[in-house]
């Protein structure tokens, strides 16, 4: 099982960090070592003093695919999820600096906790109208909608799969919206899909 991130995918988040809008999906990717499941904890690491949260949608896909054409993209994903991109911005600013790859802010142990419950794709009306947002002390920081993102589920798993075989199990985080920002020790973490609670995180 591998974990598949997009980056820059939500224009008001590409404003809020002055970054260039890319025109082809960002790819990184995270170890199943970063997983938090079943409401586990984040424990804060210690070579960073600014994590941040960034809310995403989160694909599970449902059979094995490569060269995926886009009009085929829906049969590979079965179910729908949230899940949150831990970021070290400390970390990854002084990366970027230097032109290095992200890892290290991004694949650290439980900078990937998702939701204990994922939801079938049959249950959503419209998957380009899903509404979704994280709350942090019970206060709304995150609101997303997928109909905002610059790559469509579709074109997401067609890009990737040109290059990185998908196999069942994989999840794919489709990006964040505006509204990131740092957690503190004693944090609750909640985020919300089409008005239901799916995701708890306690940051410790």
């Amino acid at each position: 099982m591998k974990i598949i991130c997009i980056g820059r995918n939500y224009a008001d988040h590409i404003a809020e960090l002055h970054n260039e809008t890319p025109a082809a999906p960002v790819i990184f990717l995270k170890p199943d070592t970063a997983l938090l499941q079943r409401g586990q904890p984040f424990f804060y690491p210690a070579f960073s003093q600014d994590i941040h949260h960034e809310l995403e949608l989160v694909l599970r896909i449902s059979k094995n695919g490569r060269h995926i054409e886009e009009e085929f993209a829906h049969t590979y994903f079965d179910e729908i999820g949230l899940g949150i991109d831990f970021t070290a911005r400390d970390v990854q600013s002084q990366l970027k600096a230097k032109g290095l790859p992200w890892e290290l802010a991004k694949g650290f142990d439980g900078a990937a906790p998702i939701s204990a419950t994922f939801k079938p794709v049959s249950d959503f009306a419209d998957l380009a109208n899903l509404s979704f947002h994280l709350e942090v002390n019970g206060q709304t920081r995150q609101q997303g909608n997928s109909g905002l993102m610059l790559h469509p589920f579709a074109k997401i798993l067609a890009f990737v799969s040109q290059y990185i075989t998908l196999k069942q199990g994989d999840l794919i985080f489709t990006g964040t919206p505006a509204g990131v920002g740092p957690v503190q020790i004693g944090d609750q973490l909640t985020g919300y899909l089409e008005g239901e609670k799916l995701l708890e995180v306690a940051v410790k």
